[in-house]
């Protein structure tokens, strides 16, 4: 070897003992993020979670960095954008995942939670933290441990064996010799776990990627079915003070206060166990004003609205039927969710916990067989821990997708809405959006009035005075008399266009023609980027409906040429289940937030007046996708077409 080769072998040698110092280190914050992951997802203290996975991206940008310091193009950072801090709404309030907070901390740790979790660069370098002390270690640590060996070999043994320094020399030569490329593999290896990539992971990554969502989800229902433990014993309190003592002030504060774990609970059955659950609370009333200046709360007048507040709190608290199914729930959830969701994840780990003990005992020198009684009780002998343990955990994977969906069962049995729930709700949602119907019926009708005072009522006026003009110029001037008719002309078209607009935006002559479909079709066609309308609808809407849903697709357009700045927008309508569906998705930068633009809020109260929902997806960079739900009855179809 040249001196020249000596020297890049040294630098690889140097490089690959580098990596494998970052191996060891990944091993250590993969115990790091057990240690942070068990009380997180385990215990429910989910403000642990984010401390590893940040910390450990420190880690594994130094590993890339290193990476790209060999040959080939430098790593970049496949993260996603951090989110920004939410903002205000008019109200002051902060909006996340439709739904208002007072502080800004809780919105803005939930939004750090979605975007570390929802993150697949989190989960590959999980991967690598995991695989990194076995693979990591032999391709880094194997030329160091044979220049090491070598080495010691040739110095400690050379006065006893005549043949010590070559043979050591040799070893380390050997190891030096492929320490260029193990470092290579090293490097391909590592750009292969933690690179930025969009290839699409193959069958085994996403079955195990979904398991390890599944067991993840499992183990985070336990811990809040164990943090409802606490809360269940200061509902008991709080009882026995208020009712047993007569202390009114401790009960309020306490259902208010414990009433996020439900609500959590609700959420995620509907999210993680695909069973919908409506929040069941009814709406807080405010005191009512007398004529003589007092506030009346049932039979008893206050003089002040503060102590009014007080009472009719403590009343809409303790009447509410699903304050005390809350309690009746924290009660019981500990025993019959945790049981069943302790279930599979118990079967899993003592299946796993039996495969690894024989050599555990073994490793650690308790058992110099690897034998183990652990099995015993179960088939008598140790052969059994293998088939054994691979058919409980086996049995745990299968049950754990059954019994997520009964635990957001039960979670439905205990915390969905009453009747007399949903009737209040229901009337409030009538209340809030026939308020937000008239105003926009008053603003629409002001829109109209502006535009023909400011257009055609204007053009009209000068027409009339033209024609004046033109009658008094007919004998003396025929040609000022011929100008002023051709101007007279040209103004009544230009009102005559402008009429047309006008009627075009109240109601468009094609879908009053043609239907929901046609009319979509229609602004496809004038949409100045690329759109494809998809439709499978049996019959068209009740006019009102068909009619927001259009101007709710016009604006949806419009914001995708405007703001999203997109090269390729899809709409699709549908209509199942009693419900029409449409769903616009366009290729632009995304980031829309419906909490910083009035366009997305006028569209939800506009389908709000009919019952409709507005779902919004925009993650940073793209692709935004709105979904428009209104429930509704279609008629026959009408002429549509082709």
């Amino acid at each position: 070897m040249t001196t020249r080769a000596v020297r890049a072998a040294g630098l690889a040698l140097l490089h690959t003992a580098a990596l494998a110092g970052l191996g060891l280190a990944g091993a250590v914050a993969l115990l790091v993020h057990l240690v942070f992951f068990v009380p997180g997802f385990g215990l429910g203290l989910l403000f642990l979670v984010p401390v590893p996975i940040l910390a450990g991206r420190h880690l594994t940008d130094m590993v890339r960095r290193l990476a790209g310091a060999g040959p080939g193009t430098p790593l970049g950072s496949p993260y996603r954008p951090r989110p920004e801090p939410p903002q205000p709404e008019a109200d002051g309030r902060y909006l996340h995942d439709n739904r208002l907070y007072r502080r800004p901390w809780v919105p803005k740790f939930l939004r750090l939670l979605d975007w570390l979790l929802g993150d697949p660069a989190t989960f590959r370098d999980l991967g690598w933290m995991t695989l990194t002390p076995a693979v990591g270690l032999l391709l880094g640590g194997l030329p160091v441990v044979l220049v090491g060996a070598g080495g010691w070999y040739a110095v400690t043994a050379a006065g006893r064996h005549w043949w010590a320094v070559p043979a050591g020399l040799a070893v380390a030569a050997a190891g030096l010799a492929v320490s260029p490329w193990l470092r290579t593999l090293h490097l391909r290896w590592t750009r292969w776990w933690l690179a930025q990539t969009d290839r699409q992971p193959g069958r085994l990554r996403v079955w195990y990627g979904r398991q390890l969502l599944l067991l993840l989800r499992l183990l985070s229902l336990l811990g809040l079915s164990l943090l409802a433990l606490p809360l269940a014993a200061l509902c008991v309190v709080a009882l026995l003070l208020t009712y047993g003592l007569g202390i009114v002030v401790v009960l309020p504060p306490v259902i208010q206060n414990i009433r996020w774990l439900p609500e959590l609970r609700r959420h995620l059955a509907g999210r993680w166990s695909g069973v919908a659950v409506e929040s069941p609370y009814l709406p807080r009333p405010r005191p009512d004003r007398r004529p003589d200046g007092r506030y009346q709360v049932g039979n008893h007048l206050y003089q002040t609205e503060r102590w009014a507040a007080y009472d009719l709190r403590l009343r809409w608290l303790t009447r509410d039927r699903a304050s005390w199914r809350d309690v009746g729930w924290l009660l019981l959830d500990p025993v019959v969710g945790g049981l069943s969701l302790a279930a599979p994840l118990a079967a899993i780990g003592y299946g796993i916990f039996g495969l690894a003990m024989p050599r555990l005992w073994m490793l650690v020198g308790l058992r110099a067989d690897g034998g183990t009684d652990w099995y015993a009780s179960v088939a008598g002998h140790d052969a059994a821990a293998v088939p054994v343990g691979l058919a409980l955990a086996a049995l745990g994977l299968l049950a754990a997708p059954a019994v997520l969906r009964l635990n957001g069962r039960w979670t439905a049995l205990l915390l969905a809405p009453t009747a007399r729930a949903k009737l209040a709700m229901r009337v409030q949602r009538l209340t809030e959006t026939r308020a937000d119907a008239t105003e926009g019926q008053a603003a629409e009708l002001r829109r109209i009035e502006r535009d023909l005072h400011d257009g055609a009522q204007a053009r009209l006026v000068a027409m009339g005075i033209n024609l004046g003009n033109i009658e008094y110029l007919l004998d003396k001037d025929p040609e000022a008399a011929r100008a002023l008719l051709a101007e007279a002309r040209q103004a009544s078209a230009k009102a005559l266009t402008e009429l047309r607009d006008l009627v075009r935006g109240i109601h468009p002559p094609v879908l009053a023609e043609r239907g929901l479909v046609d009319a979509v079709r229609a602004l496809a066609l004038d949409t100045p980027v690329r759109t494809e309308v998809t439709a499978a609808l049996p019959g068209r809407p009740e006019q009102p409906i068909e009619s927001a849903a259009y101007f709710a697709v016009s604006e949806l357009l419009t914001n995708a040429v405007k703001h999203a700045r997109a090269a390729r927008i899809t709409v699709r309508l549908g209509y199942a289940d009693g419900r029409l569906r449409i769903v616009v998705a366009d290729d632009g930068r995304g980031g829309a937030d419906e909490a910083r633009g009035s366009g997305l809020r006028g569209i939800a109260r506009r389908l709000g007046t009919f019952d409709g929902v507005v779902d919004l997806s925009s993650p940073p960079g793209g692709p935004t996708t709105v979904t428009l739900e209104v429930p509704c009855a279609l008629s026959s179809p009408r002429t549509s077409i082709s």
